[in-house]
Order: structure tokens, then sequence, then C-alpha cells
């Protein structure tokens, strides 16, 4: 038996979001965090300085730094950025350039999950209760709304953030899983096109670094099949079979790449880990996951219902898949960041059904807190300019020992006219858009990207000087002298390396090398001024010469030994 739709929407209320006003919204998310910005540390600047190892002659399927393998997950993301950084115009920033692909890569997610929602909007099970005397929302408007819904849930995730904007595995895995959503989604209606972005998006996640994943997407995805209303429904059982013979094909590549790795791990007390999860879960998520929920419960008849509708099932089945690994694996964060198109598909659907109260909760809760982070990043900001009010800049100066901050006029008019448009759009959403579907997350979507434009303008120089290795490698290089050879390392970290090789130019051997003899300087790794006590000195006399650490870090040093002839 069929459950009536819980979903009611008239004509007016399916009119669309301008499509020049999602499409600067979308670029004041993505460009900020790829342009202007030095490599941050961990992830982001080991990838990097792999990328740059490939790119000057390194091995493509067994990429080394210095000795150093890496320790990310996948070799794609690693031959895009060498591709990128051997091919870009030499006047092109080598950071710069190595961002470009993952710039199309975060563009790509936001293109599939729009058009994964919006066929899943069309499908017979997620339209709108039909009027006895019309009126109701015409199935194009209304996908085309549901659409924007979804992108601007996805937006304002506030998890997707940072890593949605650094050249790691993890924005290539959501991409990836972002096409095999939109592959599964728009097969019903485009047979074609959706099996090619499966045979795309499966052997590309297989290569991100998760193959198991991919296995069980498309395991997932073929099951499913049986539930597309085709017009020739004969050729569906076709089609699953390319997707399994798929699955089995990325099974074979990772193994001939050694790309499986036992990532499961019982955690050794369940409560701490579950709560630590849940926190997670409440920031990494929102708003999306409240109105997921809301979804869940509302559409729950057609959920159990035999019919088994795709607009709820595919973004259930796909979140509930992510769920399962970030509890079982670490780093739990990167299954969160896999799952939220899904999840910004389910809250898409609560639109429908969200009671007047409950969507005015949201747009006040919302308005407040970005508001309210907007006027503190700008107190912060003025203070260090300025002197006033004295407090922040006080805390600055104790956090972020020898920082100097400097006026730009670029990022100062973009974060003026960023705050403008804040408050125009609280104006425009209270005054205008009353009836519009998506009305209920333009604010949060808008506060996200509001918040990450300040952060990376009038921020941006502060969380270099606390997130890079620039200053230390500074001092570092200033200590060692303007020829100082080649420079022994030990016992430091990918990214550390990455570090010293990018920001100080200095040539970097391992301890082990069979040229180690002709260098003077060794670089150890330690949490104290001291040389850690399982340091083992290479042979040849060595003295302490400097312990060097990172301005906002007493635990991050690195100490530099000279030989002694």
């Amino acid at each position: 038996m069929n459950q009536p739709s819980p979903a009611i929407v008239t004509q007016s209320a399916a009119r669309p979001l301008p499509r020049w006003a999602l499409l600067l919204l979308c670029l004041a998310y993505v460009l900020p965090g790829f342009l202007g910005r030095a490599p941050w540390r961990h992830a982001d600047l080991a990838a990097f300085g792999y990328m740059r190892t490939l790119a000057q002659g390194g091995d493509w399927l067994a990429p080394s730094m210095v000795g150093l393998q890496p320790t990310g997950d996948g070799l794609l993301p690693l031959w895009l950025g060498a591709a990128a950084l051997r091919w870009a115009p030499a006047a092109l920033p080598p950071e710069l350039a190595a961002r470009l692909p993952f710039v199309f890569l975060l563009i790509l997610t936001l293109l599939a999950t729009w058009y994964a929602v919006y066929y899943l909007a069309r499908s017979p099970g997620a339209q709108p209760v039909a009027f006895a005397f019309g009126g109701e929302a015409l199935p194009q408007d209304y996908a085309r709304s549901i659409a924007d819904a979804g992108l601007l849930a996805l937006l304002a995730c506030l998890g997707l953030a940072q890593l949605g904007h650094e050249i790691t595995s993890y924005l290539t895995q959501l991409a990836c899983t972002a096409l095999v959503f939109f592959a599964a989604a728009i097969f019903p209606h485009h047979p074609r096109r959706g099996s090619a972005a499966m045979l795309l998006g499966l052997p590309a996640l297989t290569l991100s670094g998760a193959p198991t994943v991919a296995l069980l997407l498309g395991l997932g995805a073929a099951a499913l099949l049986r539930y597309a209303p085709l017009t020739a429904h004969d050729r569906s059982s076709r089609w699953a079979l390319a997707w399994l013979a798929t699955s089995a094909a990325c099974a074979l590549l990772a193994s001939a790449l050694d790309l499986w790795v036992w990532r499961i791990e019982a955690p050794h007390a369940l409560w701490p880990y579950a709560q630590t999860i849940a926190r997670m879960l409440i920031w990494f998520g929102w708003p999306a996951w409240p109105l997921a929920l809301w979804t869940l419960w509302r559409w729950r008849r057609q959920i159990w219902s035999r019919r088994g509708h795709r607009h709820l099932w595919l973004p259930l089945g796909l979140a509930s898949v992510m769920l399962a690994v970030c509890l079982c694996t670490e780093p739990a964060d990167r299954a969160l960041l896999l799952g939220l198109p899904a999840l910004s598909a389910l809250a898409a659907f609560a639109l429908p059904t969200l009671q007047r109260s409950l969507a005015a909760l949201i747009d006040w809760f919302t308005l407040l807190f970005f508001s309210a982070s907007a006027i503190a990043i700008w107190v912060v900001w003025l203070s260090l300019q300025t002197g006033f009010p004295a407090q922040p800049a006080a805390n600055v100066a104790r956090l972020a020992p020898g920082f100097e901050p400097h006026f730009s006029a670029l990022p100062f008019a973009l974060a003026l006219a960023a705050s403008a448009a804040w408050c125009a759009l609280v104006y425009w959403r209270a005054a205008r858009q009353r009836h519009a579907l998506w009305k209920s997350l333009v604010l949060p979507a808008s506060g996200t990207t509001l918040a990450w434009l300040l952060l990376l303008t009038l921020w941006l120089p502060l969380l270099d000087y606390a997130r890079s290795y620039a200053p230390q490698v500074q001092r570092i290089v200033t200590t060692l002298g303007s020829a100082p050879g080649c420079v022994l390392v030990q016992d430091l970290g990918d990214s550390q390396v990455a570090a010293l090789q990018f920001h100080g130019g200095l040539d970097l051997r391992p301890v082990a090398s069979a040229a180690a003899n002709d260098c003077h300087w060794l670089a150890v790794a330690s949490t104290s001024t001291d040389l850690p006590p399982s340091f083992t000195p290479p042979p040849g006399q060595w003295l302490l010469y400097a312990a060097i650490g990172r301005p906002t870090s007493r635990q991050e040093r690195i100490v530099l030994l000279h030989r002694v002839d």
C-alpha cells in the first residue's frame, strides 16, 4: 500500500533560488582556503611535499620523501597534485598550482550533490500531495527547490570547511563518494550517464585510499537497482552485473597496489569513545543532522513501505555506511566527511514537512550564532590593527608570540563586502522570502560561508603564522647560515621534512644515506630543548647547537646538531 506523502508544497513555495546568488555563494565558499594561504602543517603540508617530490621525478607508484613513505591514503591525490605542478606555468606559485585540481574536486562535489538531490526529488515517491483544486508545486520546480536546499545544507555543514579545502585524500574521497551518489540517483532517469559516473567514481575512490568503502558502495548501489522505475526494466539486471564487476575490479586494483589497510579498532572504553563520536557528530554535521532526523520521522511510513522509495533509501543507506565506518575506524572525521552529501539530501527532504515554529527557531539561532561569530572576528582584527580593545590583542600576543600584524587592503575589502552582504541577506530573507522552500537553509549556508571567508581574509596572516611551519623554518635557516650544505634528518615527520624543503630550500638526506658523511648538520625532532631519550647519534662527534620550536607550540621542536671535525 502506498503511503500518502507528508510533503505539502504550493507552487509559490517551489520557487528556485536565483542562480546568480547560488553561484556567488558557492564561489565565496570554495575560493577562500585555496587562494593566498600557506600550506598548513600535518596532512596538508605532507601531501604537498610528496607532490613536489613526484613532480621532480619520484616514483609514482611508490612515492617517498627523504626516505619517508606517505602516511596518508591513496595515490590519486598525489598524482593530481604532481601533475598540476608539472604542467602549471612557472609564474604560478607551486602551492597554488597543486591546489588547482582540488578546487575542481570541491566544485564537483557541490555539483554532484545538487544533481543527485534533484533527481531524487523527481522520483514519484518524493512528490508532494496533489491538491483537490490544483496549485501544488510542479515536479520540476519542486525538484529544483529541493536540490537548492540540499546544496545549501552541504555548504552549511561545519565539518566541510577545513577538510574540504586541503589537498589530501579527504577531498578526493569526498568527490568520488558524491559522484557515486550522483550515479545511483540519476540512474532511473539516465542509465548510461549514471553507469558512466559509477564506473568512474568507484575506481577513483579505490585509488584515493578507500577500497572498502568503494566495495560497499558498489554492492549497495547494485542492490538498489531493483527499486529503479526504468522504462526498460529488463536492463537493470545487466547494469547491476556491470556495477558488481566494477566493484570486483576495484578490489583487484586495491590488491595490486597494496591499498588494503586494516583500520578497524575496538575502542578501549566504549562509552567514552561513543561520547567523542557523539560530540563530533553534533558540530561536524550541523545543521544537517537535526533536519535529517526530522526527515526520518516525518517520512517513516514511506521508509518502511514495500515500494522502497529511492529518495529515502539511497541517502539513508549511504549515510548509514559512513556512520558504521566512523564508529569502527580511525580517523573518524574522514568517514563523517564522506557522509555529508547523503546527510544533506536527507536534510533537504525535511523542509516540505517543517513546521513554521521550528523553521523560525533555526533562523533565529543561525542569525544570532553567525552574527556573534562575525562580530568576534572583526573585534579581534580591530584589536590587532589599532590596539582597541586591548584584551584580544594581548591574548593573541600570549598565544602567538612574535606575530606582527599588518594591514592588507584587498582582504579587508572582501571581508567588508561579505559582512555587508550578510546584513543585506538577513533583511532580504526576513522581508521577502517567507514562503520559499529553501528559506530555512539560506542563513545557515550563508553564515558558514561568511565565517569561513572572514577567517581566511582578516585572520589569514595569524592562521598562517599559527598553523604553518614557516616561522620555525625561517629561524632554522637563519641558524644554519647562508651555505649550510646538506642536512641529515632523523625522527622528523613528513610534514616537517616538507616544510624544511619548501620554506627553507634545504638539501635534506636521511641518516642512513650513503652520502651522510658529507653533511655537517643534523636535525632531530624533540618535544623539549634537549634530545629525546631514544636518540641514537650517527657515527661521528656531534655538538648540540640549538633547539628551535614553533612559536605557538612548546612541544614541537627541532634540535640542530653540528658535526665536530
